[in-house]
């Protein structure tokens, strides 16, 4: 539909206007209890866990599992804000290949908090008997895993202020953690905790990093979580870019939806759940999550071939002065090489994934990266690379190490990654690097020239790979190739 002669703003009020253009939630919002608190209420959540959440209400079968989204840091509130005048409703948008949109009005959201506004509130919330899981998405980084010892890493300032005596919790950690004491000690069953972020086991490394900061406070509390708490692993997928001030606009042209916080994303979606709840779940199995005993193979397969893939195509095409990821994945160059890095280096690395043909998952991926409407951005996928690289590629690399296998490609996304962290593209342009560790990696990638290890080097990101003669000599011939040919020419010289 175009052409809309008149646009209204999203609230439980104007959802009977709405419908004559688009899809709404048909059940009772009011009816809807929480069930779920979700912290990290971005774009990947709303198009993901938020959406299964809303298929299951439509079911009408137990509207018990709404959802409180909770923001933790001082950045969320304009997606707070933005909800919360909205009646936690917002529209979802799938952009498919051929142009298509589908927006869906999502309402699973019926809560919202901040808690740099009312921590004691989102405490209080996590706390109540009514709430059988705590589920998040905080980024890679925001689980404090030391990247060499894979060790809780107390050093983070938040982290910090939340263990001094009598703090009032600032981090998820700290509010997740005084949530537990006080349903211990009023005698109600602890929430189980899922991840839902893109780490290996990130059911379990949860587990060990929230009960790492429980020690630290009260060593005998961290002994009754790792009893008593739940930590199912789960593996997440759906490949959902920023949302663009033209996405708005179109919204509001083609379907008359005023909506200050929509979300776009692929039409693909894929969630795989460890079946390990304490005080039961959601009966998710029926609106497509995939429910399974172990979900190693399916997370694996994924980190290492979905996102990892991202990392080797986006250096490597910012370079070449591609700025989006479907530009990439239309130039065969890159395609080629991206298929030689799923196939001759990823793939040996991965268990048998029970119900998926490896060769049509990976050529689906090319597909999907290639989608020209989802428009995701490659500064997007370069962003936070200290965090990614280290959990994403790295233990590809070491596989193969170990194995005596390939590991050139990923030597040239490592070296690629180096020659980004410079801060200038191949045409002399300036890249803004976005990282947590940004001034560092910066400073050793210009030093690179006279020291090309300098990068590598860095052992508290690549730990003993600089001891390693296999790859530094793959890594430091690829950096130099980087340097002397530029990105592209290096591509078509290993064809």
């Amino acid at each position: 539909m175009t052409g809309v002669d008149q646009s209204i703003s999203i609230s439980t009020g104007t959802l009977d206007a709405l419908a004559a253009t688009l899809p709404v939630p048909q059940y009772d919002r009011s009816r809807v209890t929480v069930g779920i608190v979700h912290i990290g209420v971005g774009a990947f959540h709303r198009a993901h866990e938020a959406m299964y959440v809303d298929r299951l209400l439509a079911t009408g079968e137990d509207m018990a599992w709404g959802i409180c989204g909770v923001g933790v840091l001082a950045g969320d509130r304009g997606v707070h804000d933005a909800l919360k005048s909205q009646d936690g409703l917002y529209t979802l948008v799938l952009k498919h290949p051929d142009g298509r949109l589908e927006p869906r009005v999502i309402g699973s959201i019926v809560e919202l908090l901040l808690a740099p506004d009312d921590p004691e509130a989102v405490i209080e919330k996590m706390a109540g008997p009514e709430i059988r899981i705590v589920s998040m998405t905080v980024t890679e980084g925001g689980y404090h895993v030391s990247p060499v010892t894979g060790q809780f890493d107390a050093d983070d300032d938040g982290i910090t202020r939340d263990l001094l005596p009598d703090a009032v919790p600032g981090t998820a950690f700290g509010l997740i953690t005084e949530a537990l004491v006080r349903r211990r000690s009023r005698g109600i069953a602890p929430f189980t905790v899922v991840s839902c972020d893109n780490i290996q086991g990130n059911g379990h490394v949860v587990r060990r990093m929230l009960s790492s900061f429980a020690r630290l406070r009260d060593p005998e509390l961290a002994d009754w979580m790792l009893r008593q708490v739940s930590f199912p692993n789960s593996m997440v997928d759906r490949i959902t870019p920023v949302t663009a001030a033209a996405d708005r606009t179109a919204l509001a042209d083609r379907f008359g939806v005023v909506d200050r916080a929509p979300v776009v994303c692929e039409p693909y979606h894929q969630w795989v759940l460890e079946d390990r709840f304490a005080i039961g779940r959601p009966a998710l199995e029926t609106v497509g999550v995939q429910v399974v005993e172990d979900v190693e193979p399916y997370e694996l397969m994924k980190l290492r071939l979905l996102n990892a893939s991202h990392q080797a195509l986006c250096y490597l095409g910012y370079l070449s002065g591609y700025r989006y990821v479907h530009e990439v994945c239309q130039d065969p160059l890159f395609v080629d090489f991206l298929l030689g890095y799923m196939d001759q280096e990823a793939r040996p690395t991965l268990p048998p994934v029970p119900g998926v043909d490896l060769d049509d998952y990976t050529r689906t991926l090319v597909a999907r990266f290639a989608n020209p409407e989802v428009r995701d951005t490659l500064a997007r996928l370069c962003a936070f690379s200290s965090d990614r690289i280290p959990l994403w590629l790295l233990p590809v690399v070491r596989h193969q190490l170990a194995a005596g296998g390939p590991v050139d490609r990923s030597a040239l996304v490592v070296a690629a990654w180096a020659r980004y962290a410079e801060g200038t593209d191949e045409q002399g342009r300036p890249i803004e690097v976005v990282d947590r560790l940004a001034d560092q990696l910066q400073k050793a990638a210009l030093s690179q020239r006279e020291d090309p290890t300098a990068f590598l080097a860095d052992r508290q990101l690549f730990g003993d790979l600089i001891d390693d003669p296999t790859f530094v000599a793959a890594y430091t011939a690829a950096l130099a190739s980087l340097h002397e040919r530029g990105a592209r020419a290096t591509l078509e010289g290993r064809a």
